[in-house]
């Protein structure tokens, strides 16, 4: 399966998808003019990856900022691992904020009371 990189730019997110080492990463500010274009190629890639998935799939979710649209596209992604996850594969979500955004650690407890994977909170302090 082919791996997916994305280069950030200052509206979409870096993205690094690797379906060998089942390392996922999101990272940068997620304000795509259209996130189902931006998201849907994610999506199809974890709905083929969760057919033969790594033994272990670790995602790592290091967002700035993501509007509205954006937080709708990553809980899709999120339902695909939640499926991954219930194939009872390992699976394991390590969400990034920083130290000062109380915003960034709520979005990411609300993602973790809706979908039922391993959530880790991860505070960045600088």
């Amino acid at each position: 399966m082919e791996p997916i990189v994305i280069e950030s730019t200052t509206k979409t997110p870096a993205v690094s998808l690797d379906a060998e080492s089942g390392i996922l990463e999101i990272k940068g500010r997620s304000i795509p003019e259209n996130s189902i274009e931006f998201y849907k190629p994610l999506v199809d890639w974890l709905e083929e990856y969760a057919r033969n998935p790594a033994k272990k799939t670790q995602v790592n979710v290091h967002l700035e900022y993501f509007n509205t649209s954006s937080s709708k596209c990553i809980l899709d992604l999120f339902k695909k691992l939640e499926s991954i996850y219930k194939a009872k594969n390992e699976v394991v979500i390590n969400w990034y904020y920083e130290e000062d955004d109380e915003d960034m650690l709520e979005a990411g407890e609300d993602y973790e009371s809706i979908i039922r994977v391993p959530f880790k909170m991860v505070e960045i302090v600088d």
